[in-house]
Order: C-alpha cells, then sequence, then structure tokens
C-alpha cells in the first residue's frame, strides 16, 4: 500500500494519466490526496473530474479555489453560465454533472491523517491556527456546503475582505476562511492576505510573509501538503511540502509519497503549452 499526495491538475488529464502510471498507482490497495484545484485551464476539466470521481473510494481531494468557483457558477443562469471558459462549460452542460458536482461539493477543506502524520491543505493556513483551530474552521464551511444552504454560501464568497478575526460572524467569516484556505500566499503577521502578490519568494512588498514564514506563527504537529502556489514550485521547508508545480503552465505535474521512510517524489511532464500565449506572470 502507498499514499501519494498530488498536485493542482486544473484540467491537466493526459499528465494526470501519465503520473498515476509511473507512481504506478493500483486501486486494491493505494491511496490519493489530492491539494485541490482539480479544474480549470487545462483543457481537459470533464475528463480529469471524471477520473478522479471514478476513483473515488480511494481518494481524498481538497477544495481549491477553482473548484469552488465551478460550483458557484453551477448555480447561475444557464447564460451566465456560458460566458465562462469552454473548458468549464464543458463540466457545466455535462450530462453527468449533477453527479460530479455533488460529489466536489462534498470535499472538505482540510484533510487531517493523525496516523499518517499529516494534513492536507489547498492554499495556506492563518498564522496562529493550530493543527486544531484549523480542524475546527474548516468544519464550519465543510458543513455548510454539505448543507441545503449551501447555495448561500457560494453567492457570498467572492472577496477580498475582511481579513481573518476570531470575532467575524455570517457571511464574512466563511469569506475569510475560504480565502486562507484556498486562496493564500502572503501574508502580514496579523494576518492580512496580500492577494495581489503571487510571485515566488522575494518578489513581494515589505512586511510581507509566505504563509508558512510568518513570524510569531502557531506550532503544528503534523506535516502539510498543499498546492495553489505554482510560481513558488517544489518547496520543503518549515514542515510545509508544496507541490504546485505548474502542471497546466507546462511544467511538472508532481506525486510525493507520504507513507515512505524517506522522502520520494515522482513528476511527469505537464500540459504542452508550446502552442499557448505566453504565460501572464503570478496567473
Amino acid at each position: 500500500m502507498a499514499v501519494w499526495a498530488i498536485g493542482d491538475l486544473q484540467g491537466c488529464y493526459d499528465p494526470t494519466r501519465r503520473l498515476l502510471d509511473a507512481i504506478r498507482f493500483d486501486p486494491a490497495q493505494d491511496r490519493l490526496w489530492f491539494c485541490g484545484d482539480l479544474v480549470n485551464r487545462g483543457g481537459e476539466s470533464i475528463e480529469t473530474l471524471r477520473l478522479v470521481h471514478s476513483l473515488r473510494d480511494n481518494v481524498v481531494s481538497v477544495l481549491g479555489n477553482h473548484d469552488l468557483s465551478l460550483l458557484a457558477i453551477a448555480e447561475r443562469r444557464e447564460e451566465d453560465q456560458r460566458k465562462v471558459n469552454a473548458d468549464l462549460q464543458g463540466v457545466l452542460f455535462a450530462p453527468d454533472r449533477d453527479v460530479l458536482l455533488d460529489w466536489l461539493r462534498r470535499c472538505p477543506l482540510l484533510h487531517v491523517d493523525r496516523t499518517l502524520g499529516w494534513m492536507m491543505l489547498h492554499a495556506g493556513l492563518a498564522p496562529r491556527w493550530t493543527t486544531e483551530l484549523a480542524e475546527r474552521h474548516a468544519g464550519e464551511i465543510q458543513r455548510k456546503l454539505r448543507s441545503d444552504g449551501y447555495r448561500k454560501l457560494l453567492r457570498n464568497m467572492y472577496g477580498d475582505r475582511p481579513a481573518w478575526s476570531p470575532n467575524l460572524a455570517g457571511p464574512d467569516r466563511d469569506r475569510a476562511i475560504i480565502n486562507i484556505f484556498t486562496r493564500m500566499r502572503y501574508c502580514a503577521p496579523k494576518g492580512r492576505i496580500a492577494f495581489e502578490e503571487k510571485g515566488q519568494p522575494g518578489t513581494q512588498q515589505p512586511g510581507l510573509y509566505p504563509w508558512y514564514e510568518v513570524p510569531g506563527r502557531a506550532e503544528r504537529d503534523l506535516k502539510i501538503v498543499c498546492g495553489h502556489w505554482s510560481t513558488l514550485g517544489l518547496f520543503i521547508g518549515h514542515g510545509v511540502h508544496a507541490i504546485d508545480t505548474g502542471a497546466v503552465w507546462g511544467g511538472k505535474l508532481t506525486a510525493l509519497q507520504l507513507d515512505a521512510d524517506t522522502l520520494r517524489i515522482v513528476q511527469v511532464p505537464g500540459r504542452d503549452v508550446s502552442d499557448l500565449p505566453p504565460r501572464k506572470p503570478g496567473a
């Protein structure tokens, strides 16, 4: 048996298949952890989502910002759904969309396995959040997404404000929690997210830190695996293993074995972008 964490797929079906072959994934005994953003930009989102869904008994996937955006768009009028890119439309107008989206909506924001010694999230954690606080706040959102009131949550989740405070309530609290788990890269010591900063460390404005390097941050008792930050690339430090290596931008798709005695990483080439326009910095 092996447990593998895999970075952001973003609709890159062919690289996903290549990576599963490279790690010799055996659905009879292996498990896969996906770091979120299963869809968007790669051109094969419906195929990718169907593949992951078909393996659901062996899979845990946390929600990324692109996954949540897809769920929100799916609740809009059909005419609005037809305004999004063709890759997402392929999911929105697929005959099995309801089955796939219902499964996606029930995915967690945070996955914790104390026996294995790991937790997985898409983007980051607030500086003062311990593992227990992170579990509590993720649970708040997960319960709402799995309830009859999920549409209200999805309608109100967009926006950069407010910054996190434990005193927040209602939609502001939901939005702040979602932004931390799915959009964080840099933040100030008090936890304000710098949404505009998307480059590699060293390019940010003074007073901002990668979320895993903020002075005075809480100690966490589990190793962390995450994605989201493709310009960071493969990063291992401070107990964090960031494995979004830009497959959708022509980089690599990365798998990290979580139950190995020594660090084991497997990578395959990402999407072929030779005939696509150059990537915008920090996109």
